[in-house]
């Protein structure tokens, strides 16, 4: 190999020698940086745009021959000729790894020699990521780490965790091996029921994926004790009816099966009371199905248990023949409230103007009794001269005078009841 370089540089001396170098001031060889990835093809190309037949060469970054025009000096198979002529020379190197990164050089072979350097960059495909650290099952209460690693990328790659489609955060760090990176992260939480069948998801981001990210996820297995409710199937069970109970548990693992009692002991009536799974069904109720119904669930980590107190309404109770019709026909509280509060303020309004007309007509009449009656002797004549009266002053008089007379002359049985002066002179009044 070491001949065959001394050789082709002796070749290449000569052509420099032989060349002219008529013009060479306006030649200079022009090349571009290349960036690929890891395991695909790049290639170098170098062109001169002014070349009176002066040969170009592609060396490496360890200053290897790769080619000499359309001569190949390096013997490695990966490297092959693209395009040979005065003006371009252009090679490819395959199944590119991440050592053959560096500058490389264009030469030519004027006098005296010019050269141009372009930098191949290789981007390192980061490995698909493993998720480590977690322990199936976990307990509901234990602390979990989760930890996300993946090798082999640069420049170095960034992981993102996903709990189902929230991003949550995790701890980063990052670790040089030779020319790529490993790169790790951890997230740490403490398990819940809520965790149980969540899913954690790590994102490996890389320039050399473009935008598919490199993903992997782990569901969490979360073990808890039960929790019990009981669902009722009527609104208002009434005498007669189907009636059904479930008692919708949860926990992990599932707790099989249910415990139903009544008032605290058993089922009283097998044959019409029927425990499938997690329902209790009565087929036709009555009065001796009152009482307290308790659903109990057992799991390995514990127990929970839910009541409900049964009371049978009488089949013909008015207003309990559709238990939906209980909701349908309820009375809108909110509309009757309005019409309530409309109906009040109508009549206090009513009443306000009352009292007030009234409070103005009786000022007016103590008024009008009170004219003419500052100067006035007597009663009689404070009446006679109030105004209004003046003008049948004397009928009233006479009027008054004659009532008065008739008084005197009553006869005794008749004034058996007022056998005073004050309830005479009160019956006088009446009269007038």
């Amino acid at each position: 190999l070491k001949g065959q370089c001394d050789s082709f540089l002796t070749f290449s001396l000569t052509l420099c020698l032989c060349g002219t170098t008529a013009g060479s001031q306006g030649q200079f060889p022009v090349t571009q940086n290349v960036t690929v990835v890891e395991g695909s093809a790049a290639n170098m190309t170098c062109r001169v745009d002014y070349n009176d037949n002066t040969s170009l060469q592609w060396s490496n970054p360890a200053q290897q021959t790769l080619f000499f025009g359309d001569k190949k000096a390096l013997r490695d198979n990966r490297i092959e000729l693209v395009r040979a002529s005065w003006k371009e020379l252009t090679i490819s190197i395959s199944d590119v790894t991440l050592s053959d990164e560096g500058q490389y050089t264009c030469s030519l072979f004027t006098m005296p020699v010019k050269t141009s350097k372009a930098f191949l960059t290789v981007l390192g495909v980061p490995e698909k990521p493993e998720i480590t650290g977690f322990t199936r099952p976990a307990v509901e209460g234990e602390e979990v780490t989760l930890t996300c690693t993946t090798s082999g990328s640069k420049p170095a790659a960034n992981i993102r965790w996903f709990r189902n489609d929230k991003e949550v955060q995790g701890v980063k760090e990052v670790n040089a091996t030779g020319r790529s990176f490993v790169v790790r992260s951890t997230v740490r939480l403490q398990v819940d029921r809520n965790d149980d069948g969540a899913a954690y998801t790590c994102s490996v981001e890389h320039v050399a994926l473009n935008s598919t990210p490199h993903q992997v996820t782990e569901v969490l297995e979360v073990h808890y004790a039960p929790q019990v409710e009981i669902v009722h199937s009527l609104i208002v069970p009434q005498e007669g009816q189907y009636f059904k109970l479930e008692c919708v548990s949860k926990g992990n693992p599932l707790p099989e099966p249910v415990l139903w009692t009544k008032d605290g002991g058993d089922l009283p009536d097998v044959e019409r009371m029927i425990v499938e799974g997690r329902e209790l069904i009565i087929t036709s109720l009555n009065k001796t199905d009152n009482g307290t119904y308790r659903c109990e669930a057992h799991n390995h980590l514990g127990s929970n248990s839910d009541e409900y107190v049964l009371f049978v309404y009488a089949k013909d109770l008015p207003g309990t023949t559709d238990p939906n019709a209980l909701t349908q026909h309820s009375p809108d509280h909110a509309l009757i409230g309005g019409v309530v509060a409309v109906v009040v303020f109508i009549s206090l309004c009513f009443i306000i103007v009352l009292g007030r007309y009234l409070a103005r007509h009786k000022g007016t009449y103590l008024t009008n009794e009170a004219k003419g009656a500052e100067d006035a002797p007597d009663a009689d004549t404070a009446i006679i001269n109030a105004d209004g009266n003046r003008a049948h002053a004397e009928e009233k008089k006479e009027y008054y005078q004659g009532a008065a007379r008739n008084v005197v002359h009553l006869k005794s049985e008749n004034l058996g009841f007022a056998n005073n002066y004050t309830l005479r002179e009160e019956y006088v009044r009446c009269i007038m």
